[in-house]
């Protein structure tokens, strides 16, 4: 088992499934706020789009993925703030449309499906050099703006209205919200696959919901557990002779139903600990008049008080209750 991280293509696959890892919950936490959770399965389909256009005019089919990627993610961005298309019919478009023309252009390239297999499921073992120093590069810009700017995209996917308010950019940042997916399921075609890419941005956030409390809490929570079911599917994979993309994406489902039971657990301690303690019941207290000491009736409300030791008392049985 330890002996194939000695090879430089299982070293490679590694340091590519761990930067996937961090940067997919990285853009996937504001997907998720902005309940578009199925963004990265429409802008797979497109990236897929992309690389039938690159197959077909013999381009390289990373940069042909990530300009399909975007275009249609920023026109799909912009329909919706003009209220011209819901998100869900955008979504749609981006499925059906995506994919299909991805599969015909393939088709007139004379090769078929099967030349996008690959890139529908991930390849990690045929990852190469230049592979692995994009995704360091993606990673290092990607993640500086995920979380330097991350109070005003937390703004924007929480209350577009309330930024606007604040003076905030909303239409620019909506879009850099969505180019930041494009350009991330694009860089996860030889990873995870543009079909998976998605679970990857999505579950790992949905875990760390259960168990983190805070958005910035959530969110580290989140590129952590993305990095370690990458790096922890990657290594199964090679152990049960699995599809890695495949399972990283189960790996994660796993960690999810964990987190899940352990955030239930957590509330629980939480609520319990939140309650107040109830109230000592006190002891009887008499007021026995001092010797000579004359009680003063007064009239309180329905009932007469006498006034001991300069306090109002209740006569109760043959003694007197402070009142």
């Amino acid at each position: 088992m330890f002996e194939i991280l000695t090879y430089p293509f299982m070293q490679r696959a590694l340091l590519a499934a761990a930067l996937t890892g961090l940067l997919a919950p990285a853009v996937g936490m504001y997907i998720v706020q902005r309940r578009l959770s199925l963004l990265g399965d429409g802008l797979g389909h497109v990236a897929i789009a992309g690389v039938g256009l690159a197959l077909l005019s013999g381009w390289a089919p990373f940069p042909v993925a990530v300009l399909a990627c975007v275009a249609g993610a920023v026109s799909i961005e912009l329909l919706r703030s003009t209220g011209k298309a819901p998100d869900d019919t955008g979504l749609a478009i981006l499925f059906y449309g995506g994919l299909s023309l991805g599969v015909l252009l393939a088709g007139m390239a004379n090769r078929g499906t099967s030349a996008l297999s690959q890139y529908l499921f991930g390849s990690l073992t045929t990852v190469t050099n230049g592979d692995v120093t994009v995704l360091v590069v993606l990673c290092l810009v990607m993640l500086s703006v995920t979380i330097t700017l991350a109070p005003q995209l937390f703004s924007v996917c929480a209350d577009e209205e309330y930024a606007r308010t604040q003076g905030l950019p909303v239409t620019l940042l909506n879009i850099l919200i969505v180019t930041l997916a494009a350009i991330t399921v694009s860089a996860s075609m030889r990873t995870v696959g543009v079909l998976l890419v998605s679970a990857l941005m999505v579950v790992p956030v949905a875990a760390a919901s259960n168990v983190a409390v805070g958005f910035r809490a959530t969110l580290v929570a989140a590129i952590g557990i993305g990095a370690v079911v990458a790096i922890g599917g990657t290594l199964a994979s090679a152990a049960w002779d699995t599809p890695s993309g495949a399972t990283i994406v189960v790996l994660a489902v796993a960690v999810f139903v964990v987190s899940a039971v352990l955030g239930r657990l957590l509330v629980t301690r939480r609520s319990l600990a939140a309650e107040p303690d109830l109230p000592t019941l006190q002891p009887h207290t008499l007021a026995e008049p001092e010797p000579n000491e004359a009680a003063t009736a007064v009239l309180h409300g329905d009932h007469v008080d006498f006034l001991l030791h300069g306090h109002r008392h209740y006569p109760h049985e043959d003694h007197f209750d402070e009142h």
